[in-house]
């Protein structure tokens, strides 16, 4: 079932967008973001570093052998997008987005069209419904679950409460994908700049929008079990780095990682 249609409280995805300077976002939302930045101009920072570490990390495993992935919470459409970067090291990948925001939704069917030999698809549902992600005839027809899949959570973990049961979550995606699949996830994080996090998560839930943060400790759990690719859980400007940013770890604030499911 679609998400209702609501551009009167902001929604997290076009606030994001919002903050890598897209259009595709409403009132609401610009409030939210402005209202952030007030309190942490770093917000503007963190998602086009964010939007860098997911080039980086979806190249690396599609140039790793990975043909097939699954990105929950995809977000409006941002070039590079997951599919442009796999599909341009192999044209046959196929990739399938999950949100559940109407306008994400028609953006990518509209936008995020596949190579001839590849496939994308787009499955309307939340983090939180595993079985309906799973059991979406959208994956089904576009994601084989006996060979690797990458599971991709950038910058979606910390909208979940701990009530939600967030590491249980991952771990039931994770035990429906085959060994030699993997596991990349960003998450903000306040271990730089306490304060100022802090401020700004109390003004996303003052807004709506659930924001957890969590440190390096917490983040790592999400990756349990499974083989770490060096350099293991690290601020993400740390992660395999294209060149040298002239920022700091408190402007990016969002550890990440990659892992392998044994």
């Amino acid at each position: 079932m679609a998400a209702p249609f609501d551009t009167e409280r902001p929604h997290p995805a076009r606030v994001y967008d919002y903050l890598l300077g897209g259009k595709d976002n409403f009132a609401p939302d610009r409030a939210a973001a402005q209202a952030g930045l007030q309190v942490n101009p770093n917000a503007a920072t963190a998602p086009l570093q964010n939007r860098a570490f997911l080039a980086r990390t979806v190249r690396f495993l599609a140039e790793a052998g990975v043909r097939q992935f699954l990105d929950v919470g995809t977000g409006l459409p941002t070039s590079p997008n997951v599919h442009e970067i796999a599909q341009s090291v192999d044209p046959s990948a196929r990739i399938v987005y999950v949100d559940n925001d109407p306008i994400v939704l028609a953006h990518a069917r509209a936008l995020l069209t596949s190579t001839p030999e590849g496939r994308t698809a787009y499955v309307d549902s939340t983090l939180q419904d595993v079985d309906g992600i799973l059991r979406a005839a959208e994956l089904r027809d576009n994601l084989d679950l006996r060979e690797p899949v990458a599971l991709l959570l950038f910058a979606i973990l910390h909208f979940l409460p701990d009530d939600d049961e967030p590491y249980a979550i991952v771990r039931r995606l994770l035990d429906a994908l085959p060994s030699g699949s993997y596991l990349v996830l960003s998450h903000i994080t306040a271990d730089f700049e306490p304060e100022e996090w802090g401020r700004f998560a109390a003004i996303m839930r003052a807004q709506g929008i659930t924001t957890r943060l969590r440190d390096r400790a917490e983040v790592a759990r999400f990756f349990d079990g499974l083989e770490l690719v060096e350099p293991g859980v690290v601020p993400i400007l740390q992660w395999r780095p294209d060149a040298s940013a002239p920022l700091t770890d408190a402007q990016a604030a969002l550890y990440g990682g990659v892992a392998r499911k044994p």
